[in-house]
Formats: C-alpha cells, structure tokens, sequence
C-alpha cells in the first residue's frame, strides 16, 4: 500500500519524537534547534520551551508534564543536497540527560546525567508502562574513528531510581512497549535490527543466553537503518527506516516486514493519535518536515496522555 500523506509543518530544525495531544496539537523536538515546537490544527509552528543540546525523544508522564530524551547535542550537522544530516559527535560534546518539562509553567528539571557513576551519553527515545516508570534508550555517539555504545535503561520519573537494563549495545535507538507490556521493542540502528526484551519486572529484562541480550524480531537486509518507533495495538511494531526512507513494520510473531515510503531518505520518527487512533504524524527530519496520514490499522493508546 501507499501512504497518502498530508504536509502539516516544514522548515523545521531536524524533527523527532513525535507526540499527538488530546486537544488535536502535536508537540515534537527539533534535534538541531534545541527546541520543544508545538502544531496546532490550522496555526503555525510554535516554540514550547528552549533546551539547548538535542531533545530528541518524548513522552507525557503520570504527571501531565513532558519527559524529555536530550543527547547533549551529539551531532554535528551536515547539509547536503538539501537535507540536513547528522554527522559525528562533536568533541565538545560530553553527555546527555533526562528531562522534565512542566508544560503549564515552562519549568525544566534535569532527572538524571548517569547511572551506578557512569555519565549518559546520548539519550534518544522513552515509553512509560503501566507502572509509571518508563524505559528508555541511551544511543550513545560517535566519531570518525571510534564508537562509545549505548544500553536500554529503566527509570523513575521522579528522579529517584535509574537502572541499566541491558549491557551495552550498538546503537540502540526507538524503544516500545507490547500491548500486554510484557516485551519491550528496541530498534538497534547500524545493525538494522528490531531487538525484543522479555521484561521479568520493570527494569529488568531476561537474557536468551550469555551472549544474546534478547530476541531478535527480525533484521533488515541492505543498507536500512532503524530509528524511532511506535506500536500498533494489535501488537505490529512500525519503526522509522533511514536510507530506504520510510517506515518498516514488524510483525513480532513471524519477523516479517513491510515497507512504506515517506519521500525522505531520513525518516525518523511516527506517533498515533485521533479519536480511532489511527492519525499517524510522521517526522520527516532530512527536508524538516512533518506530515500526518491515515494509517491502516489503529495505533496503540499510550498510558498517558494530557
């Protein structure tokens, strides 16, 4: 099938995480800008708040405020026959943070820069369970000449507990959760590969064996790279598809896929919302645009909402 796809904004600074608000707005961070942006049906893209380093990742918490993936700004930035590309960590670039927004105030905490005294290094993406605690993925960065790994974390939101969930993996990056929350979905980057974590208890997942984190769903063949996510809630994992620009969905009981195009090679990110769930808001990131469609299928309603 193909996506018939509505232009809501452009010229924005590198759009991601996507979240679709119960009054008919979707805010987003613009990774580039340092911003949280909002849309409104009808207006013009408008400033939340100012974070400075890279938001990339959001989500409404048990408390109505917004939580925030911030990588400290680990890119420098390329521009390129038209799109805006991320390119290695710069070498001022010392760590990442978890955030929260008060939405009503503007106010931003830092909840947490490290875990057991290691420092954060590029936060990317989060999803709260049931619990009210939320996991979330730690992409870590890299340079010309080396890369510093990245892991899957389980934390509080009120700053009082963070775990390490996993051990380190190469470029873990869109996090979900099964409808029944007892699977965490990580889509792991450079590997092309849709990772699934067991969960035993929040923030611990149960290894396959000494040397498999979790299961593997299924990986991508070519050059595909996987980016953020989102669940449909019959159980489909649809994660954003950079180089073969689109997004990829996984079926977790048979590891088959399916591609749908988006007309940019740097698709990095979806969110469902609606009165049926199935308005779909995708970010375009490489030409900084954000389009919304009718998706096939209804998404899965997240635990919080405001």
């Amino acid at each position: 099938m193909e996506l018939t796809l509505e232009l809501v904004a452009e010229g924005l600074q590198f759009p991601e995480g996507p979240v679709a608000m119960a009054d008919g707005s979707v805010l987003f961070t613009e990774i580039r800008g340092g911003t949280v942006s909002r849309v409104r049906p009808g207006r013009e893209r408008e400033v939340v708040a100012e974070l400075g380093g890279g938001p990339n990742g959001l989500a409404i918490g048990p408390d109505g405020a917004l939580y925030v993936t911030n990588n400290g700004g680990s890119f420098d930035w390329i521009d390129q026959d038209g799109l805006t590309i991320p390119g290695p960590a710069p070498s001022t670039h010392e760590g990442g943070a978890i955030q929260r927004l008060d939405l009503d105030t503007g106010k931003v905490r830092t909840l947490y820069t490290e875990c057991d005294g290691h420092r954060l290094i590029g936060p990317n993406d989060l999803v709260f369970d049931r619990q009210g605690g939320f996991w979330f993925t730690d992409h870590g960065s890299g340079s010309h000449a080396e890369r510093r790994f990245g892991r899957l974390y389980y934390a509080l939101p009120d700053g009082s507990r963070i775990v390490a969930a996993t051990p380190h993996l190469l470029a873990p990056n869109g996090v979900g959760l099964s409808p029944d929350e007892k699977t965490v979905y990580v889509a792991d980057t450079y590997l092309g590969r849709l990772w699934a974590f067991d969960i035993v208890e929040p923030g611990v997942v149960r290894p396959v064996s000494a040397v498999e984190p979790g299961r593997v769903v299924a990986n991508l063949q070519g050059v595909q790279y996987l980016d953020s996510l989102a669940v449909e809630a019959e159980g489909n994992v649809c994660v954003a598809t950079l180089v073969n620009g689109g997004l990829t969905i996984f079926d977790p009981h048979t590891g088959g896929t399916e591609h749908l195009a988006v007309p940019d090679m740097l698709c990095t990110n979806l969110c469902f919302g609606g009165p049926d769930m199935r308005d779909a808001w995708i970010t375009a990131s490489g030409t900084g645009r954000l389009y919304k469609t009718r998706w096939p299928r209804p998404g899965l309603r997240l635990n919080y909402n405001a």
